[in-house]
Formats: C-alpha cells, sequence, structure tokens
C-alpha cells in the first residue's frame, strides 16, 4: 500500500503560506468560466423566466497542470475530480485551501458560483443582498455545471461532491433528482433546513405572506449590508488565521459582499428544505454519502441532518455521519486540530472507492 503526506497550512504563517505558495500554484493550474444558466429542471419543466438570465462563473484547476509544478507532498496519481457547492453569502476563492489539499491528493476540482454569489450574475442592485425565485434554479444550474464542465474535468475518474451549508442543500437535492451523476458526496454542515429564529412552521406562514404582498425582494429581518468591519468574538473556536483571511478576500472584491438574505430566498431555502427532506427523494439517493454536523452550528439545524440521513438509510442508502460536537458551523475554518481528522475522513472517504482506478487508498494528514 502507497502512503501519502499532506502537510496541513501553518497557521502561524496563514497568510505567508497562502500568498507566496498556494496561491501562486492554484493560477498557475486555474482556468475560469462562464456558463448560460439552466433553463428547465430534471423532470423537463421550464422554470421561470427571468428578467436578466446573466451568466455563472466558475473556477477549475486542473491536478495534471498542478503536478506538474512539483509541490511538495503532491501524489503524482491522477484520482478523478471534485466539484464543489459553497455555502450562502460565500464565494469561490474562498475554498482556496481545500482546493489545495484536494489536488495535492490528485483531484482536480470545479467550484461552481452559485446564481447571485462571486462573479456569477447578481440580481440585486444592492451587492450585499442574495435573492432567488425558485430553489429547482440552484438544483438546475449546478447539476448543468456538474454534468458539463465537472464530467469533462473528471474524463473517465470519478466525480465526487463536496459541499457546504446552501450548497449542501443544493447537493442533497442533486443527489435525489440525479442520482447517478456523482460517485460519492461529501455533505459538510448542509443546510437541509435553515436556522430562521422562529418555529420552522410560523417561519413559513410570516415569510410566505411577506413575499405575497410584493416585499419578497426586501432584507429579511435581523441581517445587514456588509460593511467591512470584522467581529472575531462571532467566531470563537475558529483558526483566527483561516478567519480574517477568508474577510480579506471579501474586502477586497465587491462581488463577494454578498452578507445578507432576501425574504424571496429564506421562502426558497424553506421550500428546499421540504423538497430535500421528502422520504421518497431521500431514497432515490444512489451515491454514498459523508455527512458532517458541526455541534456549535448556528446557521442550520442538527436536527433534520439527522432526519435526512434516518431517511436516506431507511430508503436503502449508504451514508455516514460525523459529528464534531464543539465545531463551529464552517468545519473548513477550524483550527489544524480538528481539520487535521476532518481532511483525513474526506481523502478517507473519496479514496475508498478508488482502488479500481489504482490510487492511493491511505492518506496521511499532518499538522506542521
Amino acid at each position: 500500500m502507497e502512503f501519502m503526506t499532506i502537510t496541513l497550512i501553518d497557521e502561524a504563517r496563514y497568510d505567508a503560506e497562502m500568498d507566496e505558495t498556494v496561491l501562486p500554484a492554484l493560477r498557475n493550474c486555474m482556468a475560469e468560466g462562464w456558463m448560460e444558466p439552466a433553463t428547465v429542471d430534471w423532470d423537463g419543466n421550464m422554470l421561470p423566466k427571468l428578467e436578466h438570465s446573466g451568466r455563472l462563473h466558475y473556477y477549475c484547476y486542473d491536478a495534471h497542470k498542478f503536478d506538474a509544478l512539483r509541490e511538495d507532498g503532491a501524489s503524482g496519481v491522477f484520482r478523478g475530480a471534485v466539484v464543489i457547492s459553497h455555502g450562502f453569502t460565500e464565494f469561490g476563492r474562498k475554498y482556496s485551501e481545500m482546493v489545495w489539499y484536494f489536488l495535492l491528493a490528485g483531484y482536480s476540482v470545479c467550484v461552481f458560483e452559485h446564481r447571485g454569489h462571486g462573479h456569477s450574475t447578481h440580481d440585486m442592485s444592492n451587492p450585499s443582498l442574495v435573492w432567488i425565485d425558485d430553489w429547482r434554479r440552484y438544483v438546475a444550474d449546478f447539476a448543468t455545471f456538474a454534468q458539463t464542465v465537472g464530467r469533462e474535468v473528471a474524463g473517465d475518474g470519478p466525480m465526487y461532491l463536496y459541499c457546504h451549508s446552501m450548497g449542501g442543500g443544493i447537493g442533497a437535492a442533486v443527489l435525489e433528482r440525479y442520482p447517478s451523476l456523482f460517485d460519492k458526496a461529501v455533505l459538510s454542515a448542509p443546510m437541509i433546513a435553515p436556522v430562521v429564529g422562529m418555529p420552522t412552521w410560523i417561519a413559513r406562514i410570516v415569510v410566505g405572506v411577506i413575499c405575497g404582498l410584493g416585499f419578497g425582494k426586501s432584507r429579511v429581518f435581523g441581517h445587514t449590508d456588509f460593511d467591512g468591519n470584522l467581529n472575531p468574538d462571532d467566531y470563537k473556536g475558529a483558526s483566527e488565521a483561516r478567519i480574517r483571511w477568508f474577510h480579506k478576500q471579501r474586502l477586497t472584491d465587491k462581488s463577494c459582499q454578498t452578507n445578507a438574505a432576501t425574504f424571496d430566498w429564506a421562502n426558497q431555502a424553506m421550500a428546499l428544505s421540504r423538497a430535500v427532506l421528502k422520504p421518497d427523494m431521500c431514497g432515490a439517493i444512489e451515491a454514498p454519502v459523508l455527512l458532517f454536523q458541526a455541534g456549535r452550528d448556528v446557521w442550520v439545524l442538527n436536527g433534520p441532518q439527522d432526519d435526512f440521513v434516518e431517511r436516506v438509510r431507511e430508503g436503502g442508502g449508504s451514508i455516514e455521519k460525523v459529528r464534531y460536537s464543539q465545531s463551529l458551523h464552517e468545519i473548513f475554518s477550524m483550527p489544524n486540530a480538528v481539520l487535521e481528522s476532518y481532511l483525513d475522513k474526506i481523502l478517507g472517504f473519496f479514496g475508498g472507492a478508488e482502488r479500481k482506478f489504482g490510487g492511493i487508498n491511505l492518506f496521511c494528514i499532518t499538522d506542521v
């Protein structure tokens, strides 16, 4: 059996290692592109027509080009592709560190920026606001991206899904409605149901009424515009170096300053939750799933994640849950002591199916 060691970025030198090593390497193997949005859903039903359809942005990182850079720790073996579905108010560059680790492990990576996020088209003039008219649009857009760009990058190798938060809710819906699309899937703190600050059934009624009155594009209560300030107290327990680096990316790019939900978005997030949790849809999932749960999550609910796991199992699916009881919502933002275990489980999960491809089956993740 072949062994490979991946060294985590030193939190004490985080910015320096990102600027001097990681980002230059990513630029040298990256291509970016735009695609037309989907016009129909998985059943061929037309999606609502938008006033401005725009284009959707993505990044692709080629493992073959990365390997040619001869970075320390690179595996030298191509293992397929990982397609990333990011969370609410996030953007592609936020996942640079995870992309780096996937590349070191031999995976090409495709990062899709959902509608209203990053450099994909925004439907709101206020760059802080996130709006969507129909949750099916998120699902169809992401599936179209994976079917075309992701599949081309994966070539004859497997194609894996890695998703977080809102991107995890979208990813779960894709797994249900396009069951043969991905070979395996990691759902990291997925938004099976969002935290809404009140009983969900009440929130559905209140938000539905507000949207029905024509205020769907208004900001939800309690959300604010991006003001450039960072309060580290909001992230106690996370890696401060990672949190500050994420924030710095937002400061330098107005397209990455999404910060607040509209009522339409909230309405569709709850509709997505109901759709994902339907037992017959949970039973449609074919790809093995690894779901990570954060015990200190304040953005998505743990309970519906547990319901999802149970319903997938009852439907005959293969799903494992790993809970980090002291982790915040963004498990990939935690200190190396947590990230080491998290990454080891992800790479081990992806790698387990690759024996038929002749890949490495055991990964050793180390802290510096």
